[in-house]
């Protein structure tokens, strides 16, 4: 627990700023560079990336690929050894060096989910663990009920509110820490492998609340399940700290140079290659009602 608080407070928990009043991007990075040994290996290299206000980012990559160490710049926790950081409109990192106001500002705007829900749970009672952000935010105590109620019955926990989130399962503390990163209403949520810990059931709860945000809240969410970028407006895959492909879900990861890159297209589109290499002349899509009619057609000839 005591772990959990410290990375709330310092590795991107809210600040109690006021309301920021930058414009722009949600976040605009040129040329970042990160080392986690100085210089000698770069875990990023020269990473140029804008999220759109509203907009929802997936990011893909091998393990090692840079993923989650550009999802931590993004959600204000990290700033790089070189290049340019814009967050919410504000210049957080530039000329070699951070701008802690202008940081602290765009993190009030800025929520994460890590991979690990035990590094947020920072309370023995689910409800007052989803409250612990917007207290943090000052907000007055009618809101707070109010975002933790909204929340809790977003990520269907509301049962559970004055459960101890430390003996529930792994999925269900992910669920809560996503509560608690919503309930910040936060304009940009910065997702790292939420997915991991949930099953099959868990993972499209999950994928329904992204829906629920499309168009009003920018999301950025790491992801190694094909079927979860599919559902992105833009699709972005990192190798050895770069970016190698960029673009829509159709144009990315019907790329065949995935397989290149360790990573394993989407189930339609591997079938539909298999079929192919059968004689059957049909598009490697991730349209399954495209590939069905290509194979309706293909079979009634």
């Amino acid at each position: 627990m005591l772990a959990g608080l410290q990375a709330r407070l310092r590795h991107g928990g809210p600040v109690a700023v006021a309301p920021a009043t930058g414009r722009g991007p949600a976040c605009s990075l040129r040329g970042v560079r990160f080392s986690y040994d100085g210089g000698a290996t770069w875990a990023l290299d020269g990473v140029d990336l804008d999220v759109a206000l509203g907009e929802r980012l997936c990011l893909l990559g091998a393990n090692g690929s840079g993923k989650s160490t550009l999802a931590r710049l993004v959600a204000a926790i990290s700033a790089p050894d070189e290049g340019t950081v814009e967050l919410m409109g504000l210049t957080c990192f530039s000329d070699g060096r951070p701008d802690g106001a202008s940081y602290a500002e765009a993190r009030s705007r800025i929520s994460m989910v890590f991979q690990n829900p035990e590094d947020q749970i920072v309370t023995t009672r689910v409800a007052d663990d989803v409250a612990f952000g917007p207290e943090n935010l000052g907000w007055p105590p009618a809101r707070i009920g109010a975002a933790v109620a909204r929340e809790l019955d977003r990520v269907a926990m509301a049962d559970l509110a004055d459960a101890d989130p430390t003996r529930l399962s792994g999925g269900q503390q992910q669920r809560v820490a996503i509560a608690g990163a919503l309930a910040m209403e936060p304009d940009l949520l910065v997702l790292d492998e939420p997915g991991a810990r949930l099953d099959v059931r868990g993972r499209r709860g999950v994928a329904r609340v992204l829906d629920g945000l499309r168009g009003r809240t920018a999301v950025v969410h790491v992801t190694h399940f094909m079927e979860e970028a599919a559902s992105a407006d833009r699709v972005v895959v990192l190798d050895r700290g770069r970016v190698a492909l960029e673009g829509s879900p159709d144009k990315v990861l019907e790329d065949p140079s995935l397989a290149g890159l360790s990573l394993e297209a989407p189930f339609t589109v591997r079938l539909a290659r298999a079929l192919a290499e059968r004689g059957l002349d049909v598009p490697a899509t991730l349209d399954t009602g495209r590939l069905a009619d290509a194979v309706a057609r293909e079979v009634g000839r």
